[in-house]
């Protein structure tokens, strides 16, 4: 037998006066951590599959659980961590890549949280949301650049097709396949309560979900998984993916382990075959050829939808954005380095990209300097935690923002990091129909929205604070933010104050 040079990342610590040996932890963990020794009548932990998911310390009756992590570890080394030595014995074992999931864990700056948010006083009072209007409704697509009007005084209707929000806030892609059928569900509901919208990534829609298509983006990827005229006509909207940000210039990897049952049949794919979307679309190799691709879909959907166009932050992206704003298409996404996905190389996710703060705020100065920032809605993700992130977002230029991990984590998402092994014990990022049923859409697309009413409210809150009633007044509102422990480079780039200017 080989030697394994992997030291256990968690300990698993039992209470022995505790443990009543019910074998709940047994049953919960897909991962086969625990087990029953019945000649002792003890239960045992093979610490070496553990993920710290946390569903076996949640589950446990008698709370005998902790999981830690492993003081255990190799001689302490400035340059050498655990984890690169770890990874080292694995690639030296596997002579494979390496795989990780969700976003970037790597230990960055966050530049949201160098980001303080101006309040009024006296000179332009705040106002009381309890009390006047806030307005979170936000349209996307692209604006007329001057009101015209009628011969009778009334205005011309001559708005291109709009995503009408009533909070700035979406739920970006994830496919059918990398999630859930239910975690689909939760999402799918959700959307349609808050008035906003769902992305199914580039896995297709199930058909048990058309009825949810007044709230739904189709996402347009290079496999053409699930693609058709019927997906497209049924999408309040349709997003063609160039590119995420947990995986600039790579392709999508759904495993064959996941490619079963209604997921191959949705992805239009054999069953139990791997859905490889390669990096580039085959068909795009120029922004003219972006524009042939954003017209075939509005010429296929008679013009009725916008057309979204997502991108990953890279350091260029301003200049991709320009050029995307003149394609035709009426929406740009720009996905942060943090962004989460279901499987990514884990080099690629770790080292390629660049912050959503620093592309946003770049994005939208470029296009107001060219004069085409009302061709284009602007949306980011990659990391947006909470209601201060959406208003830092939108003062530094964005008009809406999508969101992932935080919608995972409302439906139980313990950041264990496993999601391409399909043994999700939350029953999130799994096919396995015994995981799956673990999570009850009913309840799940409830906490969905609880999570964006919570954030809708305290939008409303941070705008009256700042005497502003609305998010179009808020949208690229630079002179509300201001910066701490930034350097001057970083300020300038974001268009930003230094906190005391």
């Amino acid at each position: 037998m080989a030697i394994n040079y992997i030291v256990p990342e968690y300990e698993v610590l039992r209470d022995p006066q505790r443990c009543i040996a019910c074998r709940v932890c047994e049953r919960q963990c897909a991962n086969e951590v625990h087990t029953y020794d019945p000649e002792l009548g003890l239960m045992r932990s093979d610490e070496s599959k553990c993920v710290n998911c946390h569903r076996c310390v949640s589950l446990c009756p008698t709370h005998a659980l902790k999981i830690v992590k492993n003081e255990d570890t190799f001689k302490l080394n400035k340059n050498w961590s655990m984890q690169a030595i770890t990874e080292i014995y694995r690639q030296a074992e596997s002579g494979g890549m390496l795989l990780s999931s969700m976003g970037n864990p790597n230990d960055f700056p966050v530049y949201w949280d160098k980001m303080l948010i101006n309040a009024s006083q006296v000179t332009n009072p705040s106002i009381d949301p309890l009390r006047e209007p806030m307005e979170t409704r936000v349209y996307l697509g692209k604006k007329p650049e001057h009101v015209e009007r009628n011969a009778d005084g009334t205005l011309k209707i001559n708005t291109p097709p709009q995503l009408k929000l009533n909070v700035p806030i979406m739920f970006s892609a994830m496919s059918y396949g990398s999630i859930s059928y239910n975690a689909h569900a939760s999402l799918a509901r959700a959307a349609t309560e808050l008035g906003t919208y769902y992305n199914t990534g580039e896995g297709g829609l199930h058909k048990d979900f058309y009825q949810y298509g007044p709230h739904t983006i189709v996402q347009v990827a290079s496999g053409r998984f699930g693609v058709h005229k019927g997906y497209l006509d049924t999408g309040a909207a349709i997003e063609i993916k160039m590119g995420q940000g947990a995986k600039p210039g790579i392709g999508g990897h759904l495993p064959g382990t996941k490619s079963v049952g209604d997921v191959a049949r949705t992805r239009m794919i054999p069953e139990g075959s791997d859905a490889i979307s390669p990096a580039p679309h085959h068909d795009i190799y120029s922004i003219e050829d972006l524009r042939q691709l954003v017209y075939s879909l509005k010429e296929a959907t008679a013009y009725q939808k916008p057309v979204i166009v997502k991108i990953a932050a890279v350091h260029n992206v301003a200049a991709i954005a320009s050029g995307i704003a003149r394609s035709g298409a009426d929406i740009i996404a720009i996905d942060g380095f943090r962004g989460g996905t279901g499987a990514a190389p884990t080099r690629i996710r770790d080292n390629v990209g660049i912050p959503i703060e620093l592309a946003l705020a770049s994005v939208d100065r470029r296009l107001r300097e060219e004069g085409i920032r009302n061709n284009v809605s602007i949306v980011v993700g990659g990391s947006i935690r909470n209601a201060a992130d959406v208003v830092k977002a939108i003062a530094l230029g964005a008009d809406a923002v999508y969101i992932a991990s935080a919608a995972l984590m409302a439906l139980g998402c313990h950041l264990c990091r496993s999601c391409q092994t399909g043994k999700c014990n939350w029953g999130i990022a799994t096919q396995r129909p015994d995981l799956v049923k673990r999570l009850n859409p009913n309840i799940g697309y409830q906490r969905l929205v609880n999570l964006v009413s919570a954030w809708q409210h305290e939008i409303m809150e941070m705008m009256g604070g700042m005497g502003i009633n609305s998010i179009e007044a808020l949208k690229g509102n630079r002179l509300m933010l201001r910066g701490i422990g930034l350097t001057e480079k970083e300020l300038e780039i974001l268009g930003i104050k230094h906190a005391g200017e």
